[in-house]
């Protein structure tokens, strides 16, 4: 039993959407069905892997799309092999759009990747690159947003319908917590879920791994003209992009990574910081909430937090009802505080959820977690990120824990964390899922890469700036930039020197000084 339910979960949220939360809850555009070709470079074949030569020789056909802003924005779908080591393997499908440089002189090809495992990256060029990536960024490239494997348009993980995943995101069954009972309803939960994935996604299950990932984005970059990728990730963007140069450092472009994962931390050590650094998270909001008008709480940061427990373990053994049906329990309060502790200027609304529950309203707590999950108003779901979530991370991080190893980092959480602890606990589905973990957890250097800028904000709680600092140390050319602040991922938040430094490296190709600090 994993004691770490939501150890992995966190890093989910959209790193760039989430920079506020009203920016965030949009629907998708789809693509217009105009055949208007839009001008490609030729494919790159050096670098075919013997048996590949077709994939990475395929023309491109695109079409006009609809964007969210004034630029040229076309589509197309990228033919991959379904495992990269047997090219009759059979193929799958990445959908890819692209938002021409505003410049109409392109650098060449900015891929980019919102974070996840499982995000759009369509969704994030479709519906925020003005919002997401700064002007210089936009003159100066041709922007791809694509799916990886497994998600979204790509060809897509599938489990359960939308009352399936109401079922297993909100009704946890609380009392008595970590009871054999307990534990055997979520163990059905986690089996009925995997075993609707493993029914409705075409057998792709086992190939949905990072490492696979990362050699979809070589291909890309390779039919798109490119010999070299330039590339910009968020959150577990930077494990996908450090394993691209841990596989292929020789074409390595222009590379940021921002809100760094550490390619060497075991699935626990990332629960047992995270839980950490949502806790120190959510202490600055306190503080922050304590000096303004309208908080629901008094005295110190302590009382406060104590307080807070205190409604948690209310809302815990009784929870609050919704308009719509649902309940308001301490697990599903904990998702709505840690969506809105992702960004500063969310705050905000969690004042207001808070405010509310004590009120005996869970509206925003409700509308918060419905956020985090990707839950429409009308109860359908607007993508698979938590299906392609769970995806990749059980293919991705070994089943190494022990029980004695899980104890320790429980009792380091009950004792860093403890607002936080009682809900951070549960049974992980990857005990269940039907593969075996293909992936490890080591270090990466990339020896032989160019310079890779590695971005990372003080009091990032989703991935604490400890990895960026420690992802920064392990590459052989990496060059460490810091944010000093809150919430997750530092880049185009406000932050000029920030700012500069990755516009200046993206665009002229200026290597930040290492350690810069802003």
């Amino acid at each position: 039993m994993n004691t770490l339910r939501r150890a992995l979960t966190v890093v989910a949220a959209l790193a760039v959407a989430s920079l506020t939360l009203s920016g965030c809850l949009y629907a998708a555009i789809p693509p217009e069905t105009s055949a208007t070709p839009a001008p490609s470079r030729e494919p790159d074949l050096d670098g075919a892997p013997a048996g590949f030569e077709e994939f990475y020789g395929q023309t491109l056909s695109w079409t006009s799309c609809s964007g969210s802003d004034a630029g040229s924005y076309d589509c197309t779908d990228v033919t991959a092999p379904l495992d990269w080591s047997d090219p009759t393997s059979g193929t799958i499908q990445l959908a890819v759009i692209r938002r021409a440089a505003t410049s109409g002189d392109a650098l060449g090809s900015l891929l980019t990747n919102p974070g996840g495992p499982g995000a759009s990256g369509y969704d994030l060029v479709a519906d925020s690159a003005s919002f997401a990536l700064s002007e210089p960024v936009l003159d100066a490239y041709d922007v791809i947003g694509f799916d990886p494997r497994g998600v979204g348009r790509s060809t897509a993980v599938a489990c359960l319908d939308a009352a399936g995943m109401d079922h297993m995101l909100y009704d946890i069954p609380a009392d008595p917590r970590g009871s054999q009972g307990w534990t055997d309803e979520l163990t059905q939960r986690n089996t009925e879920f995997v075993e609707a994935c493993e029914a409705n996604s075409a057998g792709i299950l086992p190939f949905v791994t990072t490492d696979n990932a990362a050699r979809d984005m070589d291909l890309l970059r390779a039919v798109l003209g490119d010999k070299t990728l330039n590339y910009l990730g968020y959150s577990y963007g930077t494990f996908l992009g450090a394993t691209y140069a841990k596989l292929f450092p020789e074409r390595v472009g222009r590379l940021v990574l921002d809100g760094a994962i550490d390619p060497s931390a075991s699935g626990l050590d990332v629960g047992t910081t995270q839980a950490i650094g949502f806790e120190s998270a959510l202490r600055a909001y306190m503080a922050d909430c304590l000096d303004g008008r309208g908080c629901p709480f008094t005295g110190t940061v302590d009382q406060a937090m104590a307080d807070l427990g205190t409604l948690l373990a209310s809302v815990d053994a009784q929870p609050l009802p919704a308009d719509d049906g649902r309940m308001l329990g301490a697990d599903t309060l904990m998702t709505g505080i840690i969506a809105a502790l992702y960004a500063e200027d969310s705050w905000p609304y969690l004042t207001q959820a808070l405010s509310q529950a004590l009120q005996g309203d869970p509206t925003t707590a409700l509308l918060l977690a419905d956020f985090y999950n990707g839950r429409n108003s009308d109860g359908t779901y607007q993508d698979n990120s938590t299906e392609a979530f769970r995806a990749y991370n059980c293919m991705d991080y070994p089943l190494d824990t022990s029980q004695a190893d899980q104890d320790s980092a429980n009792a380091l959480i009950a004792q860093k964390a403890p607002t936080i602890a009682p809900y951070w606990q549960g049974v992980d589905v990857c005990e269940v899922w039907p593969y075996p973990p293909t992936g490890v957890r080591e270090r990466i250097a990339a020896d032989g890469a160019a310079p890779i800028v590695v971005v990372g904000t003080t009091n990032d709680p989703a991935t604490p700036y400890a990895w960026s600092v420690s992802l920064a140390e392990q590459l052989s050319s990496g060059v460490l930039v810091t944010r000093e602040g809150e919430g997750h991922t530092g880049y185009n938040k406000g932050n000029t020197c920030v700012d500069r430094a990755v516009e200046d490296y993206l665009v002229d190709g200026t290597v930040p000084q290492d350690g810069l600090s802003c």
